[in-house]
């Protein structure tokens, strides 16, 4: 495999690692733009804005937009997290080129008052969705009470009012800041002729105005408060504890997820065989995310209602037991086959090599290797581990809980 890069003069980069003996290839646009660059008045924009990419341009009818990536083949979609929104597809090499074009075509898109007006109820819709799965709305819930005012705990959703409250105006405002070429990565893997493509994105792309985009980055202790909500109709309660972590720009991120999976790993953790074997809890996990300049370990808990006091004391007997002694070698090297293995399967696909070259390059502005991620994960030691227990204490965490009424049955 061979890394390439290259930066247009309006700061547009181009990431690329080719692969000669792949069968496929993946192209994206990484827009360095989410929920924690909106304000509390238009939250939801960002969600919203990659909606609207697909309705078309002042060339193409969202009908023309579908039915050019569907002659190709091209499996394709987007999604807009806290920190990100990014635009995909992986499909035959041979219509790679034609696919690229496309993508740079929606990057620009119409945004009319009519696609928006319509679009403005499924949104809506989609919040209504949501909020009725409490395992999404209680982590939604927790992340804003945990980062108590930090743009990290914007909802990528945003709420009924401010999606209810935004206007085009406002919308088209925000793509001419957020989608500047200086705010974005063009990223793309597998088997692909480079110089073509660098010819492509610099004929469409290089008259594209560089505008400021910047993010204030700054780190968050966690507000640790605990709040408990209740909702009719509910018969188990849902959990999520929020403790702060380290960010996307620290080496001791691959420690981090290694200490998220010996706690919460969905098979073989503590969670597990202290929660989930004894049926005490029917799910109980933990993630690490590494974020701009923060992090965050998050767990999730689903039990009875009646099992709640028994099952926040398990898990603060865990905390308590990371705190006192640590992690043994034998769940660090469990935990390292189990993130090794999801690694290398993920990045044998053009596509999944795609997410980890774009988000290195969006964060790090660097190229890693698989066997760069590889090696970083082997040499993680348990004194990393218990070096990161010791200084982000996960058992000082932000508590959010949504289940029924006390005096339910």
């Amino acid at each position: 495999m061979e890394f390439k890069h290259k930066q247009l003069s309006n700061g547009l980069v181009l990431v690329g690692e080719v692969n000669k003996s792949a069968k496929s290839a993946a192209v994206g646009f990484f827009v360095k733009t989410g929920s924690r660059d909106e304000t509390e008045q238009i939250n939801g924009v960002s969600h919203y804005l990659e909606h609207m990419l697909f309705k078309g341009t002042e060339k193409l009818s969202a009908l023309e937009v579908n039915e050019a990536f569907d002659r190709t083949g091209a499996q394709f979609n987007a999604f807009t997290s806290e920190e990100n929104t990014v635009f995909y597809a992986a499909l035959l090499p041979e219509y790679l080129m034609e696919v690229t074009e496309l993508w740079i075509e929606l990057m620009r898109p119409a945004l009319r008052d009519e696609d928006f007006n319509i679009e403005k109820d499924v949104i809506k819709e989609e919040i209504a969705m949501y909020k009725d799965l409490p395992s999404f709305d209680v982590m939604d819930r927790c992340r804003r009470l945990h980062f108590a005012g930090h743009p990290c705990g914007n909802s990528v959703l945003g709420t009924e009012e401010s999606v209810g409250g935004l206007t085009a105006e406002q919308m088209r405002e925000y793509f001419a800041g957020r989608y500047a070429p200086n705010n974005m990565a063009l990223a793309c893997t597998g088997n692909f002729d480079w110089e073509q493509l660098c010819s492509i994105v610099e004929e469409s792309c290089g008259k594209w105005q560089q505008r400021p985009a910047r993010r204030e980055l700054e780190g968050c202790g966690g507000s640790k408060k605990k709040e408990r909500i209740e909702k009719p109709n509910l018969a188990r309660e849902h959990i999520c504890l929020m403790s702060s972590g380290v960010s996307a720009q620290d080496p001791r991120r691959f420690a981090a997820s290694i200490l998220g999976m010996i706690i919460g790993d969905d098979v073989g953790s503590r969670f597990f065989w202290g929660l989930v074997d004894k049926a005490l809890a029917e799910a109980a996990s933990m993630q690490f995310a590494a974020l701009d300049g923060t992090g965050i370990f998050c767990s999730y808990i689903r039990c009875s209602r009646e099992r709640v006091s028994e099952v926040l004391d398990i898990v603060s007997g865990i905390f308590r037991g990371l705190a006192e002694k640590g992690i043994t070698e034998d769940e660090l090297r469990k935990a390292k086959n189990k993130i090794l293995s999801a690694l290398v399967i993920k990045n044998e696909l053009p596509m999944g090599r795609l997410v980890d070259l774009g988000f290195n390059w969006i964060y790090n502005e660097e190229y890693r290797t698989i066997e760069e991620d590889v090696n970083a994960i082997k040499a993680v030691s348990v004194d990393d581990v218990h070096s990161l227990i010791e200084q982000f204490n996960p058992g000082e965490f932000t508590q959010f809980s949504i289940g029924p009424a006390q005096n339910s049955s």
